[in-house]
């Protein structure tokens, strides 16, 4: 049993690490909130002087009064359920199939995680040039093979080509983690019900997916931290176009048109309130899973 004397001491050794922890999270977001009342145009050339004047929650109402503020907020909400809903589902098939014994399964199980340690910019380039490309791209020449007209992925089909693009890079994570507690379960209770004469679906429904929950539970919280802070795949393809406007994106925008920096910290504080609203959701709705 720990003693008072070793709590204490834990206690000390842990502070720096609490402190700078704290302090690399308070510090830039107290820096948000000062700059979101203020009028701050440094790539003007203004002096701190000039470019720091008070205009209270102007930058707020401008900047949700934009039309392209709630249409930004539901591409965002778009692109994180569709990519939620792709990686879950293959992540279970894809863990289930790597479960199987099978010939060169550690190299087959590389593979099928190597995407994720791609960076975002550079599978996105892959897929816009090598596999959406209307003229020269791998998906152009399956067309013309069947006798069709190519597709212009990033322009007809802007919204389920971004989606694919992050499921790619994201499909991996959900795998390895649902992989792991498919090694975890129990072989014996599958076993009791197959020579109970249950078939795959219902030992698959009634025993694996109910034991997967929790770890689906963590994908999707993991997931969705990053995924409403998705920039650089829409940067890359898009640019914002087609209706793939996203909140974050829409805040880069903002600052590049306006030069306010004032102005992009007000959406920003809009995409912290986003960010828990869909936080505080998930943990009532999914989170449930974790006290199971």
């Amino acid at each position: 049993m720990a003693t008072k004397h070793s709590r204490v001491a834990a206690r000390v050794m842990l502070a720096p690490a609490v402190i700078l922890l704290l302090g690399w999270m308070l510090v830039p977001l107290t820096m948000t909130l000062f700059f979101s009342f203020k009028k701050y145009l440094p790539l003007r050339g203004d002096s701190m002087a000039n470019g720091l004047d008070w205009v209270g929650f102007e930058n707020y109402t401008r900047f949700v009064g934009s039309s392209s503020f709630w249409p930004s907020v539901q591409a965002t909400l778009v692109i994180v359920g569709g990519v939620l809903f792709v990686t879950v589902i293959l992540g279970i098939v894809l863990a289930l199939l790597l479960d199987q014994p099978m010939w060169g399964q550690g190299v087959v199980r590389i593979l099928v995680i190597a995407p994720f340690f791609v960076m975002p910019t550079v599978s996105a380039l892959v897929w816009k040039n090598m596999f959406m490309d209307p003229v020269n791209g791998l998906l152009a020449h399956l067309w013309k093979f069947f006798g069709a007209e190519p597709l212009q992925w990033l322009s007809q089909a802007s919204m389920p080509s971004l989606i694919l693009i992050v499921s790619w890079q994201w499909l991996p994570f959900a795998t390895l983690i649902l992989l792991t507690a498919v090694q975890s379960l129990d072989s014996e209770q599958l076993e009791a019900a197959e020579m109970d004469g249950a078939p795959y679906i219902k030992r698959f429904w009634f025993i694996v997916l109910p034991h997967l929950s929790r770890a689906i539970t963590i994908v999707i919280l993991i997931q969705t931290i990053f995924l409403l802070s998705i920039f650089a795949e829409i940067f890359v393809t898009t640019g914002g176009a087609f209706g793939t406007k996203t909140l974050s994106y829409l805040i880069f925008q903002r600052v590049l048109e306006s030069q306010n920096v004032g102005l992009g910290s007000a959406g920003g504080v809009y995409a912290i309130i986003l960010a828990n609203i869909v936080a505080i959701f998930l943990m009532r709705i999914v989170g449930k899973n974790l006290d199971a």
